[in-house]
């Protein structure tokens, strides 16, 4: 179990540094939506980055730092890096998003792509850090990211002012979200119950979660881009996801769209497919009678999938 001491330096060592995202009520489906796509780089990863690199020592700083990431976790380093004047190198995929490569490049991320998928970029991350004595920054393999992520669990009781929260829907990839919420919700929430989601096209973490081992899962095309890829082995999220997290559901790409396209039509609101998955699994299984948060963990959509599924679910969200 992370300290909490830890998770409340976290919390308070962001403070003014990311932006309070609002929690919205929708009377009719008794969710409340956490709109982390309004976050400033468009996603909570700016949490766990900002918090990690505030918390290095000056030789780490001055040394620059290095991760991989599908675009979410590279824009947060990037911001991150220019709060402390540090170099940022981003490997990706080649086949990341290409709006969310041009959003770290424009947030001073020297961007690699690499052939292969996140595994591929997440391996030259660390080949490269290692070679060139710059820090690597996991997206979800250290306990400071994570702490960082679980300043959103503290937002939301924060925004709940007192209000009981029966479940909490949240997208869960590596694992650093669920474990660092998870853990605040534990310890300040106990009766609330942490749902993570993952897309069954890339259903690593739900796999470990359900049988202890990442085998046997089959990857395929996720609209769920920054979940996607398996679990680095003997990543702490491993050992702290099943303390932390109540039960792990699955979504189909068709859920994850037609989320997407409810999103907009109902709320107005742009959101991402990793986020979606939240909302999807809400969709399903919220059972009337329970007050839910749904965190919607960001919004940095390719503009021409965002219009393609609008137009493919014409009618989501409009009853």
């Amino acid at each position: 179990m992370i300290p909490l001491r830890e998770l409340a330096e976290a919390n308070q060592r962001l403070h003014g540094r990311v932006k309070v995202t609002p929690l919205q009520e929708d009377p009719s489906t008794g969710w409340l939506l956490k709109w982390e796509n309004r976050q400033i780089t468009g996603s909570f990863k700016l949490r766990g980055a900002m918090n990690k690199v505030l918390s290095l020592p000056p030789g780490d700083v001055e040394a620059g730092l290095v991760c991989a990431s599908a675009g979410n976790h590279g824009q947060g380093v990037a911001v991150a890096g220019q709060t402390v004047g540090s170099r940022v190198v981003v490997f990706a995929s080649e086949n990341a998003v290409p709006s969310k490569v041009a959003a770290m490049q424009a947030l001073g991320a020297e961007v690699t792509l690499v052939k292969g998928g996140y595994e591929a970029a997440e391996a030259a991350g660390k080949e490269f850090a290692r070679q060139s004595g710059m820090v690597w920054v996991s997206p979800y393999n250290d306990v400071q990211v994570i702490c960082g992520q679980a300043s959103l669990g503290y937002e939301v009781l924060e925004q709940m002012a007192g209000r009981m929260l029966d479940e909490l829907y949240l997208p869960v990839g590596g694992g650093g979200l669920a474990v660092g919420v998870g853990t605040v919700m534990k310890n300040f929430s106990p009766t609330t119950r942490v749902i993570g989601v993952q897309s069954e096209a890339s259903a690593y973490m739900h796999q470990f979660f359900q049988h202890g081992s990442q085998a046997g899962v089959v990857e395929g095309e996720s609209l769920a881009d920054g979940l996607a890829g398996a679990v680095e082995e003997g990543s702490v999220t491993l050992e702290l996801i099943r303390q932390n997290v109540d039960e792990m559901v699955l979504v189909t790409e068709e859920e994850i769209s037609r989320a997407i396209a409810f999103a907009w039509r109902r709320y107005g609101e742009r959101i991402e497919g990793s986020a979606a998955v939240a909302l999807a699994a809400a969709r399903r299984i919220h059972q009337p009678g329970q007050l839910a948060a749904v965190l919607i963990s960001g919004g940095n959509i390719q503009p021409a999938t965002h219009e393609k599924l609008l137009v493919q679910f014409p009618g989501e969200g409009l009853s």
